[in-house]
């Protein structure tokens, strides 16, 4: 499982009407009230009150494992650049040659041609997997390893550019503990409740038996290399950092020079992996040495056929998306079926649109804004933005659990927000990729490559404070603590988060909480250690750090208490630096939306549809969270995902406010009404 370098804090994780197979989804504007379970008690489960009739009537389709607000504008967002792609393979003849219109079109052709992809088999790997099979040194496997990373096809850890925590005007490279396939290290060393996590190894083994079959591997030897491949996984697991722990910039960043590096794992050879990766670098982080440790004492201990099976496993799980319908099957049975309880595979259509994606972003970007992001809708979600900022500002002067000097401090880093809205100013180049009408694999492979070779190009030089970590079709936001920025993508602008025609309630209640999300990553368990110029430096004194995390652990201690399935409990510290962002981003929209209320002169008391402008604000907040899960996919998410779950979210930000209280007559004692030592209040 590709894990990737250090994560912006993302808001998630997915046009009124989207495309969704032969039907239409048709996504919520404005407020439904026959949405709402009346037979329940906002103030007891305002989840419920507010989502349960759609929740019931909204079954999950069977090419997701997930369903709700983000789902359906995602696949808005996918019918959008399906659009593009399949008109840009139609006119692959009048294209003009070398543009991104030309290069879409060129790769969703050949991704669509099944038949192809089917006679092919598994040739398009066949020489790497004779390369495996003759490895028999330690130096001959470092040398593969070093070659896999250089042709973007990285193989048991990951590697790549970003801003140095210490200084962030410049890129570095980073190298980050990987080489799992099941979801974090838990898997392999516990057996889990009710034997969970024991019967997903068995289902793993079973799997990677059956790949190595339909590459060529007989069956004897094929569960025999199987077992190898998990005990071989198991070890890594041993050496690798839970999620949890990964959470800490502390421990995503342990700079050393080339030379200490070299002489910490002299057999994996750091100086012959730079020079492969073109890099002449005076060091980098090597951000978890324990897992690097394990890995060069594995280059000397394990055998060479334990790790031919590994790696030989390992490319072919790699390749199969794009290869036959058989490998597809099973690679489907397992990552989404087993693990996340999806009952059908998508579309091929859909298959190919995420794999461009991937491999070309932001150039279906580019064509994606021309069609999809009117500019209205960015000067609007612009004035929020702007308002957003002043009502964050007015807050944290308010503080009164905080000194002035760590005040002075936190206003600094709000004067310094950058924040990004649709996409970016300036679109990235992509005149060095050669993309074909035929052979998926190899535009794949191509493109995995030359987006390898321009994250290394950047190393050692300063960041580019322009660039965009989302393209702009994507359901998403974003805080990155380096450049101390908020970034909305085109697509989030959109019902039920943003609507330029709906009323302040609505759009302070959905992109607003959004906005103030992304800007209290800033402020969070993880942000809060980045200061104003975006480096991980401590601006805090020792008196005001203490105070807030006192407050921290109420906060932990709410979400460790929600049973999200089958006694199976969220876990707070792994959730923690989102629902920061989720009880300070609602808190400062909420003071926004009355800073706008005030400023327009609007009656505070005026109904729409019944319901009174303060309910209509926690009421859309509460609507997008809505989502169904599939029991596997929930289950994962519990131990890997630092996003509690929707149902969750909805409720734990708002019944740590009396505003919510007031709004819909709650009383002491109700579940939305947190008092005493469980009240909540950080920012």
């Amino acid at each position: 499982m590709k894990q990737r370098l250090f994560k912006p804090l993302a808001l998630a994780v997915g046009l009124a009407v989207a495309s969704y197979g032969h039907a239409a989804v048709e996504l919520t504007r404005g407020i439904d009230v026959k949405q709402f379970d009346k037979k329940l008690n906002p103030c007891g489960d305002f989840f419920g009150y507010v989502n349960g009739n759609w929740i019931r009537a909204n079954a999950i389709p069977g090419d997701r494992s997930t369903w709700g607000s983000f789902e359906q504008l995602d696949e808005a967002s996918l019918a959008a650049t399906h659009d593009i792609a399949e008109a840009a393979a139609k006119d692959l003849a009048s294209a003009k040659p070398g543009s991104i219109e030309s290069k879409i079109g060129a790769f969703y052709k050949s991704g669509m041609d099944e038949a192809a992809a089917n006679k092919a088999g598994v040739a398009p790997i066949a020489d790497t997997l004779k390369r495996i099979d003759g490895l028999k040194t330690p130096e001959e496997i470092a040398a593969f390893l070093h070659d896999a990373h250089a042709q973007g096809r990285a193989q048991l850890f990951n590697f790549g550019g970003e801003a140095d925590f210490k200084n962030s005007t410049m890129q570095i490279a980073y190298a980050f503990q990987g080489g799992l396939a099941l979801p974090e290290r838990a898997y392999y060393l516990e057996d889990g409740k009710d034997g969970s996590y024991k019967k997903i190894r068995d289902a793993y083994v079973a799997h990677v038996a059956k790949v190595l079959e339909l590459a060529g591997t007989d069956k004897a030897a094929a569960a025999a290399q199987a077992g190898k491949v998990l005990a071989f996984e198991k070890r890594l697991a041993e050496a690798s950092l839970a999620p949890v722990e990964l959470r800490s910039p502390e421990n995503q960043y342990h700079y050393v020079t080339v030379e200490e590096a070299q002489k910490q794992n002299p057999r994996f050879g750091w100086n012959k992996f730079l020079a492969s990766q073109n890099l002449d670098i005076k060091g980098f982080s090597l951000s978890q040495p324990k897992f690097f440790a394990a890995v060069d004492a594995m280059l000397a201990d394990v055998p060479a056929a334990d790790w031919q099976a590994y790696l030989r496993a390992h490319v072919i799980d790699g390749a199969s998306p794009y290869l036959s319908d058989a490998l597809v099957e099973e690679n489907f049975n397992f990552y989404s079926k087993t693990l996340r309880g999806q009952q059908e595979n998508r579309p091929r259509w859909k298959r190919v649109i995420d794999t461009v994606e991937e491999s070309m972003g932001m150039a279906m970007g580019q064509l994606y804004v021309d069609k999809n992001f009117p500019p209205e809708a960015k000067k609007r979600a612009q004035e929020l933005v702007d308002n957003l900022r002043a009502a964050t500002k007015e807050r944290i002067e308010k503080l009164e659990w905080m000194g002035a000097d760590t005040k002075k401090k936190a206003l600094d880093k709000w004067a310094s927000f950058t924040p990004k809205i649709g996409y970016p100013d300036e679109w990235r180049d992509w005149s060095g990729l050669a993309v074909k009408p035929e052979g998926y694999f190899a535009n794949v492979s191509a493109a995995a490559k030359f987006n390898h070779d321009w994250d290394m190009a950047k190393i050692g030089k300063p960041v580019d404070k322009k660039e965009w970590g989302m393209t702009p079709q994507t359901v998403n936001a974003y805080y990155n603590p380096l450049k101390n920025e908020i970034v909305f993508p085109a697509a989030i602008l959109q019902p039920p988060f943003f609507d330029a025609k709906a009323d302040d309630a609505l759009n302070y209640g959905g992109i607003g909480a959004v906005i103030g999300h992304e800007m209290m990553h800033g402020y969070d368990d993880e942000g809060s250690k980045f200061d104003a110029t975006g480096n991980l430096a401590d601006w805090w004194t020792k008196e005001d750090r203490t105070k807030f995390e006192e407050r921290t652990a109420r906060l932990v201690k709410q979400f460790d208490d929600y049973v999200a399935i089958d006694g199976l409990h969220v876990k707070g510290q792994l959730t923690l630096g989102e629902n920061i962002a989720d009880l300070g981003g609602l808190s400062v929209s909420y003071d926004a939306f009355k800073l706008a209320q005030a400023r327009d002169n609007k009656n505070s008391k005026e109904q729409i549809d019944g319901l009174l402008p303060d309910q209509r604000f926690f009421i859309n907040f509460a609507q997008v969270w809505r989502r169904n899960f599939r029991p596997e996919e929930l289950k994962r998410r519990l131990n890997v995902d630092p996003h509690a779950p929707a149902q969750f979210r909805a409720i734990g930000a708002p019944s740590n406010m009396h505003q919510f209280a007031e709004a819909f007559s709650c009383k002491a004692g109700d579940a939305m009404v947190r008092s005493g030592d469980k009240l909540v209040k950080i920012w």
